[in-house]
């Protein structure tokens, strides 16, 4: 039986999302760390990469960001920089590291809101841009998400999907499947902690939708113009829809 830390890694498991929320609580404290260490800090390129594809969106007069799983706040921070936004999470200790962040860097643009994904506090069209990394696929209800960003995305808006993905280059395929799978839950579970967490992240990557089937499931919950950029040779994907006006 999982314990209440260990959310199964299948899409849109059942009890997934107290599960999820318990399971980053606990590995808050080392989350950043381990993110840079075991990405090379290559995800604060793919992080910066992100708000340059929706710059022309957020450099419109008065535009308003959503940063949604915005988890310790590295991506609201990135979206500060060129508007104000809201980073939006519903694990509190996460949410404590971030807002001590922002403080730090004098993020003036930058609010966090504790909330959940598929049940957010925000009216219809509020948003001109919504992004959200790494956070979709531990969503209990990744169609349920896609919905609610749709929601609140403003026509003319624009929103990023940030995600883990398919190496699309044989041989890196190879080579990241085994420290996917095989290195990165051994240096996960040793600094953080908590081997669940760490054996959690490959399986739930595994079981994600690929890069042509996130787009269909993007055009099935109404966004346009969807398109991707493999990252690193697709071991992420960003994934970009508007909302037509």
């Amino acid at each position: 039986m999982l314990k209440a830390t260990e959310p199964g890694a299948e899409m849109n498991a059942p009890g997934k999302s107290s599960a999820v929320r318990a399971m980053f609580a606990e590995i808050a404290p080392s989350y950043d760390r381990l993110n840079h260490l075991l990405s090379a800090n290559i995800d604060k390129r793919w992080r910066r990469y992100t708000v340059n594809k929706l710059a022309d969106v957020l450099d419109r007069p008065g535009a308003l960001a959503l940063d949604l799983c915005c988890g310790t706040a590295d991506l609201t921070l990135e979206l500060e920089k060129r508007a104000r936004v809201i980073g939006c999470d519903f694990c509190h200790p996460m949410l404590v590291i971030g807002r001590e962040k922002i403080a730090r860097r004098k993020a003036a643009r930058a609010t966090l809101a504790e909330a959940d994904a598929l049940n957010l506090p925000f009216a219809d069209a509020q948003f001109d841009a919504v992004a959200i990394a790494f956070g979709l696929r531990n969503l209990a209800h990744v169609e349920g998400g896609l919905a609610e960003i749709f929601r609140v995305l403003k026509p003319g808006g624009r929103a990023a999907v940030l995600e883990f993905s398919r190496p699309v280059v044989p041989l890196l395929h190879q080579a990241f499947n085994f420290y996917f799978h095989r290195v990165l839950p051994r240096i996960g579970a040793f600094v953080s902690g908590s081997s669940a967490a760490y054996a959690y992240l490959p399986e739930s990557v595994k079981n994600f939708p690929d890069q042509e089937r996130l787009s269909a499931m993007m055009r099935e919950a109404g966004f346009s113009s969807v398109r991707y950029h493999n990252l690193s040779g697709g071991i992420a994907a960003l994934h970009l829809g508007e909302r037509s006006l």
